[in-house]
């Protein structure tokens, strides 16, 4: 690792792979305008732009090096203009494996070094190594220290908890990827309208208004099964065998079925952990176990979080964290729940939208009413479910908060973790002894991530206020 180093040669295919795709809306406009013209214009300039595609790639993998001199990770790359990065071990917070479907072909994994101050990519990343570099690699930046534990404790069972395949089954059926399929496919669509015939439309209405209503309503249904199906079956590849382990003072996670990660935590980053019940896990018991993690790149997150869990039990994930992070362990039992008047400020905020929608539908759509008596059915009930589901508990140098939007949310956040405190009031709050209030921590890459809990009662804010700052102690 002393001597400059080139990446894997198979990094030109990577790169040109990449350059590709990114360019392809050139391509689409470099095809669509020369066709007119002739078909061997629009072919000729494919070629042009992939070759020179092509050589940026090889350029850009030949002057790419790397090497570990002392305590520094040292990379030079660049083209037209020559660019050195010299990162300290110090800084190093975690190293991870990633294996897509080119890397598991040619036997490779990419390098991604992030540090405290990664943003929204990693500080450094290697696109294509050996195994045997990676892993290589991953232990020169290692400190000495962790090093001889590593060595040490080597034939140590870790704790670890492993996904099971009805499990999965089960958390791609609930995941509701459905509407992210349908926004993408509405995206797409959006996109490909611009080179499909003006008669496809009527032609495609005409035919479906021959179909019948029956036909019609079946053809929907089927739509939605295989959307459905669809996201049952992406769910399964991005967590295909998901294990988490905690390794001393790490916590590692695998899973992927085309691309393989190893990601790796520092428990040092950890800022809080907690679980979401979605709207339809949790009447089913299950819960997706989340952190916050400080600092990092944007790419290990789901929803801005990082899951530990896909899929759990709502009764095993104490067990889970008394085994993987006795710290963040939930307090079930000292939980306060909000007062009960705090429930009209809570319906106000859900039912006044879908009062202008039904007071909108009744002026000019008086036929499709019921759609916005639905909706203000169902706004007053999520109403109701955030005002019974928010609410806190204090336990030592512990706090555990809950919250919903649609989802119910619980985190739990140790003392030293909470950034700031705020608490706030408004003139209708200061006549009920109410308030709202705001707990910061560091998210995801150095940004802030904000917690509230509304219309507390406002001894129960000022009791928190007291454990924040040390007074109640």
């Amino acid at each position: 690792m002393s001597e400059p180093s080139r990446l894997h040669p198979a990094t030109v295919i990577f790169n040109l792979v990449k350059g590709i795709k990114d360019s392809f809306f050139l391509f689409v406009i470099a095809f669509v305008s020369l066709i007119n013209l002739h078909i061997l214009y629009a072919i000729l300039m494919i070629v042009v732009l992939v070759l020179i595609i092509a050589i940026a790639s090889f350029v850009s993998w030949q002057r790419f090096t790397y090497h570990v001199e002392g305590d520094e990770l040292k990379l030079e790359y660049g083209v037209f203009i020559r660019k050195k990065r010299y990162i300290s071990k110090n800084r190093v917070q975690s190293i991870d494996l990633t294996q897509n479907l080119l890397h598991r072909i040619f036997k490779l994994v990419k390098v991604e070094i992030e540090t405290a101050g990664t943003g929204a990519e990693a500080e450094a990343s290697l696109n294509a190594v050996t195994l045997m570099q990676g892993k290589a690699l991953r232990t020169e930046l290692k400190t000495l220290g962790e090093v001889e534990q590593l060595e040490e404790n080597h034939e140590e069972k870790h704790p670890a908890r492993t996904i099971t395949r009805k499990r999965l089954i089960i958390t791609g059926a609930t995941s509701g990827s459905i509407g992210v399929i349908l926004a993408i496919a509405g995206a797409v669509s959006s996109e490909l309208s611009r080179f499909i015939p003006s008669d496809f439309y009527d032609n495609a209405y005409s035919w479906v208004v021959g179909l019948g209503i029956i036909i019609l309503v079946m053809m929907i249904i089927g739509v939605f099964i295989l959307l459905w199906v669809l996201g049952i079956v992406g769910t399964i590849i991005k967590y295909w065998n998901f294990t988490i382990e905690k390794v001393e003072e790490d916590i590692v996670i695998t899973c992927g079925l085309l691309e393989k990660k190893h990601i790796t935590i520092p428990m040092k980053r950890i800022q809080a952990v907690g679980y979401v019940e979605s709207l339809i896990r949790q009447p089913l018991g299950y819960a997706t176990v989340i952190a916050e993690i400080a600092g990092g790149s944007n790419q290990k997150g789901e929803d801005f979080s990082t899951v530990l869990f896909p899929i759990m039990k709502k009764s095993e994930i104490d067990n889970f964290l008394t085994e993987l992070l006795p710290n963040y362990t939930v307090n079930q039992t000292d939980f306060t729940k909000l007062p009960k008047r705090s429930a009209k400020y809570y319906l106000f905020r859900t039912v006044v939208p879908s009062l202008v929608l039904l007071i909108a539908a009744l002026y000019f759509l008086p036929q499709l009413t019921w759609i916005p008596v639905a909706i203000l059915g169902l706004s007053i009930l999520l109403g109701l479910l955030q005002v019974k589901d928010s609410g806190y508990a204090l336990e030592d140098n512990k706090l555990t908060i809950r919250y919903r939007n649609f989802n119910k949310v619980t985190m739990v956040m140790n003392h030293k973790r909470i950034q700031a405190f705020n608490k706030k009031q408004h003139i209708l709050h200061r006549k009920e002894k109410l308030a709202t209030i705001k707990l910061s921590i560091v998210g995801k890459m150095g940004l802030g991530k904000h917690y509230h809990v509304k219309e507390l009662d406002l001894e129960a804010a000022n009791k928190m206020a007291d454990w924040y700052s040390y007074r109640g102690v």
